[in-house]
């Protein structure tokens, strides 16, 4: 087999890997807000709580993924730059099984312990993205990277297509009797199971050089600073954050939003969820692979993260009486988010040494993990006064993010491969 097809065999398997992986996620999304809403038969807490309580509860679950994910991503980087990435990858998947079995159980009990310890084992095992990315990062010449980081993005966009789609069915008693929101949970499980056994007998090992350094437990706390002093990282790493920063408020209670305030059913969340999913792949497929290798990354993100935060602003000002104007922000969020995504990616890997692409990918890892994990324990508190608040303070983190990429980074001296690719 030629490489040029060895490489389009890994591109597609990664593909298929973050397409399941990012199935298992979307599918939990419906389910989420019915947990803590006060009218929902899905609701877990306990009956005297009230909707702030539950508010703040929700806040706290959600933050458990991204504080574990913080403290292991960059060690399964650096496993996955000394050991390989293949077997580091099935590891990781393997945790996640367990974590959403570990979570439908903790559903169907009520409880809500073993939901935070569920939820706190997938964040430790969730750098498979990161892993994935690195593949990416290997198998890429400077003129694909983006292209391939964009191919990328799809599978993200079509797992949450399917997966909130599938997620509002599978939880829906009035399709199937038997179904309640455990269910979702353990077709997530299946899903990740499928994933393994597909890295483990279709992806062959992409890591030729292999790093001697001892793995370091104290690691995430270093990423911090590296984060911000690594010349390239520390110009990207500081508008990463701020973006997924902001888009955490967006993502942990617009749902809730939608479902107390327009009255959305889990089915109706997991719809509006699958339709902003079509217009990431739309976004993925008809403007990011058009523009890779024709337009200067830097120069993209300069306007697509100012451009996802004017539309996060933009959702906090819909009125209640008119629903159905909420279909009319996605095709522009999603545009400015594929974008922020794709070439933010193929930025950090392109100022990255082909021998520590794994670890700064965990340090990006890192970073958005605490990114991550600091909006969702304040967008549950924010969200007891007003349950569309943590949007309106995305939106603004996130432009905040924008300016700071385009005072900071600065083409040529923050790029280690000087004039390399775009």
């Amino acid at each position: 087999m030629t490489p040029h097809h060895t490489d389009k065999k890994i591109l597609w398997t990664i593909f298929l890997t973050i397409l399941i992986d990012m199935l298992g996620i979307g599918i939990l999304i419906p389910v989420f807000p019915m947990l803590v809403v006060p009218h929902s038969t899905f609701r877990v807490t306990p009956d005297n709580w009230s909707a702030a309580q539950g508010f703040v509860m929700l806040g706290w679950l959600m933050t458990c993924f991204p504080i574990a994910q913080f403290l292991c991503a960059p060690i399964l980087g650096q496993l996955a730059d000394r050991f390989g990435r293949k077997k580091i990858l099935a590891l990781s998947i393997s945790g996640t099984v367990l974590s959403y079995i570990l979570f439908a159980i903790g559903i169907l009990t009520k409880n809500l312990p073993l939901m935070f310890i569920a939820r706190a084992l997938d964040g430790a095992s969730g750098g498979n993205i990161s892993v994935a990315q690195a593949v990416i990062g290997d198998i890429s010449s400077p003129q694909s990277r983006a292209k391939n980081f964009g191919l990328i993005g799809m599978a993200f966009g079509l797992g949450f297509i399917l997966g909130p789609f599938i997620g509002g069915k599978l939880s829906d008693p009035n399709l199937v009797s038997w179904f309640n929101s455990a269910t979702p949970f353990w077709f997530a499980a299946i899903l990740s199971t499928i994933n393994v056994i597909l890295v483990i007998r279709l992806l062959p090992e992409t890591l030729h050089i292999r790093s001697e350094n001892r793995i370091d437990f104290t690691r995430p706390i270093h990423n911090i600073i590296k984060a911000f002093s690594i010349n390239g990282l520390k110009s990207i790493i500081p508008a990463t954050f701020l973006f997924n920063a902001g888009f955490t408020f967006y993502t942990t209670f617009w749902g809730v939003v939608l479902a107390e305030q327009f009255g959305f059913t889990q089915g109706k969340i997991g719809d509006f969820y699958a339709y902003i999913g079509i217009m990431v792949i739309l976004a993925q497929g008809l403007i990011v692979r058009r523009l890779s290798g024709k337009v200067q990354d830097y120069k993209v993100l300069r306007y697509s993260i100012i451009g996802s935060g004017l539309c996060l602003i933009g959702y906090y000002f819909i009125p209640v009486s008119h629903p159905n104007l909420v279909y009319l922000l996605p095709p522009f969020m999603a545009t400015c988010n594929a974008l922020s995504m794709s070439f933010s990616a193929a930025l950090i890997t392109r100022v990255s040494p082909p021998q520590i692409r794994g670890e700064a990918m965990g340090i990006n890892s890192s970073a958005n993990a605490l990114a991550q994990a600091i909006p969702a324990i304040l967008a549950g508190y924010i969200a007891t006064h007003h349950a569309r608040l943590p949007v309106l303070v995305g939106g603004f983190t996130i432009i905040l993010g924008g300016l700071l990429f385009r005072y900071l980074f600065k083409p040529g001296r923050d790029d280690i491969h000087g004039q390399e690719g775009v």
